[in-house]
């Protein structure tokens, strides 16, 4: 009888691998290195800041600026996000993100006239998920929200 075991670490390539949303945050991710950083780096060492246990999470201070890393790491899910909706609709979405120096703002996405998607952000230093899962079932519902509101109101979204 022979047993197959799985590691987490081949787990999360298989996840990544088989999510259009991580693949899509991956790509995002991989466009804002300019300087080649991430070339030679898996994709699942390249979404592995997306991932913070809640533990973790709390020990990060909420003081001072947000960090200009953390505020990337958030145009880059939201973009990711954006991404989905246009290969799935068809449909130029544009993302904008504001956040003030607490760490409170928006995330929006919109296409013609119509908001996709649109979230409220608290904390914003602490941005992150506590499993690749989480990560990936988060983004995935957003896009899939976002894609029904396309489907669903096509005259709003094509102005």
């Amino acid at each position: 009888m022979t047993t197959t075991t799985t590691t987490n670490s081949e787990t999360d390539s298989l996840l990544v691998e088989q999510s259009p949303f991580l693949q899509s945050l991956v790509q995002q991710i991989r466009a804002y290195d300019h300087y080649g950083v991430y070339r030679t780096w898996t994709d699942e060492l390249v979404i592995a800041p997306y991932v913070i246990p809640k533990k973790k999470r709390r020990e990060i201070s909420l003081e001072g600026d947000i960090d200009p890393t953390t505020k990337l790491r958030i145009l880059c899910y939201f973009r990711a996000i954006a991404a989905l909706i246009e290969k799935e609709t068809g449909l130029l979405c544009q993302v904008v993100v504001d956040l003030n120096h607490e760490g409170f703002g928006w995330a929006l996405v919109w296409g013609g006239k119509l908001m996709v998607v649109s979230r409220t952000l608290r904390d914003a230093h602490r941005f992150g998920f506590d499993t690749l899962e989480k990560l990936n079932d988060q983004g995935t519902k957003l896009a899939n929200a976002g894609i029904e509101l396309v489907k669903k109101f096509p005259e709003v979204s094509r102005l």
